[in-house]
C-alpha cells in the first residue's frame, strides 16, 4: 500500500484496476497502441497527484569465439538494405531484427516502459541473433518474456555466468533461448538462439524509470542507439563480435562495438513508439525534439503521443518534453511496506523534494572556469560547431572577476594559457580564435584531458569549475567517471552535445563532480545553455543539503551524499525503514548564505503491499552507489570481490539487471535437431549528426569476421597521437574492402556550413599592435566598447556618467604604489573595499590608456553589483 499526505486516491485505483484487468495482456497492448483506455474524469485535489498516480500505476502493473556472419554490404543489391552474409560472403537472408516497438504508460514522474523486439529469421538455416542496444541509464530492468510461435515463455535471472551457460546450453541442444546482459548501465546485448527459417521470436523487455523534472516540466527520453565507443589501450583479445577487440582499457570493448551500417545503407529494422501519459494535472504543452510525433490530448490531464512515421530509423534519441499546470510539484512523500511472504523485510520509501524558489541575489565571487572541448572524429561537422558555439558563448557571460582556460583534445591535449586568465578582450580574442580553428578529428583520449583540467585542484586553495563539452563516445567510461571522484577541490559540469550522445557518461560525470548536466542536442540553442550554466553557478538553489530524519527508523538512503542543486530538478531521494511510523523530517541547505529549513510531515507505511516496486527503485540506486565505489575496477573486470558480491545478490533479490546478473529463458520444446545456428550480429545506425568518415576513415569499417588492423594518418588540427580502436586520427581501424565504401553525401545544410567554415577559415586573423594591443590585454572587452564610443562620440554612452564609469581594478599585488597612481590618474576608490588587491571605484574614461600602463594593474573590469 502506498501512503501519501492528505489523498484519497480509493476511486481512481478502481478505474485503474477495471482498465487493466478487464482484457487479456494481449488485447490490453493493442488497445493502447490504438490510444489505450484512458479514464477521461479526475478529481485530483492538487499538483501532489503528480506524483502519486505515478506509483499508482507502477504497483499493477566464456571463450573467444569470432561470428560466423554479420550483416554486410551485398554489391548489386539496393542500397538502404542490409544482407546476412555466411561463411563464403554469400547472402543468406536479412537482417534480423525486424522491428522494434516502445510502449510507455507514464504517469506523474513514473514511466513503466516495455521494449518489444521482433527478431526474424530468413535465411535457410537456423539463426542466432545478438544486438547491442540502449536502455536509460538510472532504469531499472525487471523482466524479460519471449515469444516462439504461441507460447511465451518468461525469463529467470541468474547470475550472469550461469545465465550465459544456461543460454549456451539451451541453444547447443536446440532450444530456442534469450539471453539479455547489461554491458554499461546504458548499454544491453540481446541473444536469441536457434530462430527457425521463416520464423519469428518476439523478445519484451520491461523497465521501470523515473522522469526528468525541472521548472514545471517533463522530459521522457528513449534512447535509439549504441554511438560508435572509442577504444584506448593495447588488444588483449575478443570475447564478443564488436568491431573492436578487447583491449587492458577496456576489457569488454568488443562487447560495446556493435557493427554500424555503412554510409547509404540502413541497418534494415525500424522502430515505433507510443506513450500514453496521466499527468495528474492538466497538460499545457507537448512537443517532440527530434521526431515527428501525433498528440491526441484524450483529457485535460491525459494524452496519447505516436511516433508519426513507423519506419523510422533509429539513430537518435526520442525526446518528449511536456509542460504541466503550475509552476512546481509539491514535496510527496511514499513509502511501501514489503508484500506479505517476501524474503524483504521492512519497507521502502521514495521522496521528491522540491528545491526552494531561486532568489535574485548573485554570488559575485569570482570563479576560475575551465573549458574543455571535444574536438574528436565524432564530434566532426555539426556537433562540433554547436559545442564551439556553447563555449563561445560562455566566454560572453564571464563575470568581470572570473578567470578562464580553454582545453580541446582528440587524440592529444591542448591547453590554450598556461594558468587561467582574466577574461580581457585580448584573451577572449585568442579563445575564439583558438575556437574557430578546430576541426574534428582523432580518437577522444578523454582521460588525458580529465587529468589535465582537474589535477591542478588538488593544490588550490579555491574551487575549480570545469565545463566538459562532448559526445561521450568512450569506451572507458566508468574509468574517467572514477578520475573525476578522485578530485574533490572542483566542480564538473557536463554538456552532451549531439542527438544520441552518451547519457551514463555525461550524467555520471557531473554526479561525481558534484555538479550539473544538461543535454544540448543539434537543435538546442547553445546560448540558452551558456546562460543556464551562469544562472547554476551565480545562483545555485541550495548547497549543502542534508536531512535530519528525527528518529524515524530509517536506513539505506541513497544517494549517499545529498547533491548541491542549481536548477529547478527535484531531489529525489529513496531508502529503507524497519518498521512503519509517523514524524517530521526537516530539510536543510544554504541559499545565497542563509540557513534554509523546511518541516515536512512524514508517514511509513506498515500495510503489507501486494506488489513491491518502491524496492527496485532502492535496489537500483544502492547498486548505482556501489558501483561508484569502484569504477575502475569494474572498468578492468575486477571490481572487488565484496562489491560484485553485493551487487549480484541485489540483482538476484530484488530481479534487477546489473552488470553481474542477466535475464535469460529458454523454449522447453526442442526445435531443431541442429543446435549450431549461424551466429549474426545485428548492426546498428550510425547516430544522426555523426560522421562515418571521422570515425572508421577512408574505408569502411571492419568486419567482424576479418580484423586486420590498420593505422590511421592524423590530418586537420588536434590529430590525434594515443593508441586507440576507433576510426580517425590517432586511432586504429580494420581494413576491409574499400569497394564496399559508399561515398559520403554532405545534405545541402551541412555543404553550407562547410562552405561558411571554409570562408571562416581564409579570414586572416586582425591582431591589434601599438596602443589598442595594451588596452586589449588588460580591459575586458565591454570596456574597450564603451571606449570606442567615447572615442567616436564623445559622447555619453553606455556605462558611463558624465565621462566616468564604475571598474573594478584587479592587482597583482596589494601595494600602496599602484593605488597612488591610479588616484592621480582620477581613480576615485570606493571607501570601503574588501580586498586591497581588488579596487572598486569611479575613473575617467579617457584615463584607461594610461591605466593599463600601470605594471601592477593585471585588469580592469566594469563592476557589476
Amino acid at each position: 500500500m502506498l501512503t501519501c499526505r492528505s489523498t484519497n486516491f480509493y476511486s481512481w485505483r478502481q478505474r485503474f484496476l477495471q482498465r487493466v484487468s478487464s482484457k487479456p495482456k494481449a488485447a490490453r497492448q493493442n488497445s493502447f497502441r490504438n490510444g489505450g483506455e484512458v479514464p477521461m474524469s479526475r478529481r485530483f485535489r492538487g499538483p501532489v497527484w503528480l506524483i502519486i498516480s505515478a506509483f499508482l500505476l507502477v504497483i499493477f502493473a566464456g571463450k573467444n569465439f569470432i561470428p560466423e556472419a554479420v550483416a554486410g554490404v551485398v554489391p548489386g543489391q539496393t542500397p538502404g538494405s542490409l544482407r546476412i552474409l555466411g561463411k563464403n560472403r554469400a547472402v543468406a537472408g536479412v537482417c534480423p531484427l525486424k522491428h522494434t516497438s516502445v510502449r510507455g504508460a507514464i504517469s506523474g514522474f513514473i514511466a513503466r516502459v516495455t521494449v518489444t523486439q521482433i527478431f526474424e529469421n530468413s535465411a535457410e538455416t537456423n539463426i542466432e541473433a545478438v544486438y547491442t542496444f540502449p536502455l536509460p541509464e538510472d532504469a531499472a530492468v525487471d523482466d524479460m518474456t519471449i515469444q516462439v510461435g504461441a507460447r511465451t515463455v518468461r525469463s529467470v535471472i541468474k547470475k550472469r555466468e550461469e545465465a550465459r551457460a544456461i543460454y549456451e546450453k539451451a541453444k547447443a541442444t536446440g532450444h530456442a533461448a534469450a539471453l539479455l546482459d547489461q554491458e554499461r548501465p546504458n548499454i544491453f546485448t540481446q541473444s536469441v538462439a536457434n530462430i527457425l527459417p521463416g520464423e519469428q521470436v518476439t523478445v519484451v523487455i520491461s523497465y521501470l524509470q523515473t522522469l526528468q523534472y525541472e521548472d514545471g516540466s517533463y522530459t521522457f527520453v528513449f534512447a535509439m542507439v549504441v554511438g560508435p565507443r572509442y577504444i584506448p589501450g593495447s588488444p588483449t583479445g575478443k570475447q564478443a563480435g564488436g568491431w573492436s577487440p578487447d583491449t587492458d582499457k577496456v576489457s569488454d570493448a568488443s562487447r560495446i562495438t556493435p557493427p554500424v551500417a555503412s554510409p547509404g545503407t540502413r541497418a534494415g529494422h525500424d522502430i515505433s513508439i507510443d506513450l500514453a501519459i496521466d499527468a495528474g494535472v492538466p497538460i499545457q504543452t507537448i512537443k517532440s525534439t527530434l521526431h515527428d510525433v501525433d498528440v491526441m490530448h484524450t483529457a485535460a490531464n491525459t494524452a496519447t503521443v505516436q511516433l508519426r512515421n513507423e519506419a523510422e530509423i533509429p539513430n537518435k534519441d526520442f525526446i518528449l518534453k511536456y509542460d504541466v499546470a503550475g509552476s512546481k510539484i509539491e514535496d510527496a512523500v511514499l513509502s511501501q511496506a514489503v508484500p506479505a511472504g517476501s524474503n524483504l523485510s521492512g519497507g521502502y520509501f521514495t521522496f521528491i523534494l522540491q528545491p526552494p524558489a531561486r532568489i535574485t541575489a548573485a554570488d559575485v565571487t569570482p570563479k576560475e572556469l575551465v573549458f574543455v572541448l571535444d574536438t574528436s572524429g565524432s564530434m566532426w561537422g555539426f556537433p562540433l560547431e554547436k559545442g564551439k558555439e556553447l563555449v563561445m558563448r560562455a566566454l560572453d557571460e564571464l563575470y568581470p572577476g572570473d578567470t578562464f582556460n580553454i582545453i580541446t583534445f582528440s587524440g592529444d591535449t591542448h591547453i590554450l594559457f598556461p594558468e587561467p586568465v582574466y577574461p580581457t578582450a585580448e584573451n577572449i580574442r585568442k579563445a575564439k580564435a583558438l575556437l574557430s580553428t578546430r576541426t574534428g578529428g582523432g580518437g577522444t583520449e578523454m582521460m588525458k584531458a580529465i587529468r589535465a583540467s582537474l589535477d591542478p585542484s588538488d593544490k588550490q586553495d579555491h574551487l575549480r569549475v570545469v565545463c566538459f563539452v562532448t559526445d561521450g563516445y568512450v569506451g572507458n567510461d566508468m574509468e574517467i567517471i572514477g578520475e573525476i571522484q578522485k578530485h574533490p577541490n572542483a566542480r564538473v559540469f557536463s554538456f552532451g552535445i549531439g542527438n544520441s550522445v552518451n547519457r551514463f557518461l555525461i550524467e555520471g560525470m557531473a554526479k561525481a563532480g558534484r555538479g550539473d548536466s544538461e543535454i544540448v542536442s543539434l537543435s538546442d540553442k547553445a546560448d540558452a545553455a551558456a546562460h543556464r550554466l551562469y544562472e547554476r553557478l551565480r545562483s545555485p538553489l541550495l548547497t549543502d543539503v542534508s536531512i535530519d530524519w528525527n528518529g524515524l527508523p530509517v536506513t539505506e538512503v541513497y544517494p549517499l551524499r545529498l547533491p548541491d542543486l542549481f536548477s529547478g530538478k527535484p531531489l529525489v531521494i529513496t531508502g529503507h525503514y524497519n518498521a512503519g511510523a509517523k514524524g517530521t523530517i526537516r530539510l536543510q541547505g544554504n541559499q545565497a548564505g542563509e540557513k534554509v529549513v523546511r518541516e515536512i510531515p512524514v508517514t511509513l507505511s506498515s500495510t503489507a503491499a501486494k506488489q513491491s516496486i518502491l524496492s527496485s527503485f532502492w535496489a537500483r540506486r544502492k547498486i548505482d552507489a556501489l558501483m561508484s565505489a569502484d569504477w575502475s575496477g569494474l572498468q578492468s573486470g575486477n571490481i572487488k570481490p565484496e562489491l560484485q558480491k553485493e551487487i549480484t545478490q541485489l540483482g538476484l533479490d530484488h530481479r534487477l539487471m546489473t552488470q553481474f546478473t542477466s535475464f535469460v529463458a529458454v523454449e522447453d520444446r526442442v526445435i531443431t535437431k541442429d543446435g549450431k545456428p549461424q551466429r549474426v550480429e545485428v548492426p546498428v545506425e550510425m547516430p544522426d549528426g555523426v560522421d562515418y568518415q571521422h570515425i572508421f576513415g577512408e574505408q569502411a569499417q571492419p568486419s567482424s569476421q576479418n580484423f586486420a588492423m590498420r593505422k590511421m594518418v592524423g590530418s586537420g588540427i588536434g590529430a590525434g597521437i594515443g593508441a586507440g580502436y576507433a576510426g580517425g586520427v590517432g586511432g586504429a581501424a580494420y581494413s576491409t574492402n574499400p569497394a564496399s565504401r559508399v561515398p559520403l553525401v554532405l545534405s545541402p545544410t551541412r555543404q553550407a556550413m562547410e562552405g561558411a567554415k571554409d570562408e571562416r577559415d581564409k579570414t586572416p586573423e586582425l591582431t591589434p599592435a601599438g596602443e589598442r594591443a595594451a588596452l586589449e590585454s588588460k580591459l575586458h572587452p565591454e570596456l574597450i566598447k564603451a571606449l570606442d564610443c567615447w572615442n567616436k562620440s564623445g559622447e555619453q554612452c553606455k556605462m558611463l556618467q558624465n565621462g566616468k564609469l564604475q571598474a573594478q581594478i584587479f592587482l597583482a599585488t596589494p601595494s600602496i604604489e599602484p593605488e597612488t597612481q591610479l588616484k592621480v590618474l582620477g581613480f576615485e576608490s570606493q571607501p570601503k573595499n574588501s580586498s586591497r588587491k581588488i579596487l572598486v571605484g569611479s575613473l575617467p574614461i579617457e584615463k584607461l590608456s594610461a591605466i593599463v600602463k600601470i605594471a601592477a594593474v593585471q585588469f580592469v573590469s566594469p563592476f557589476k553589483t
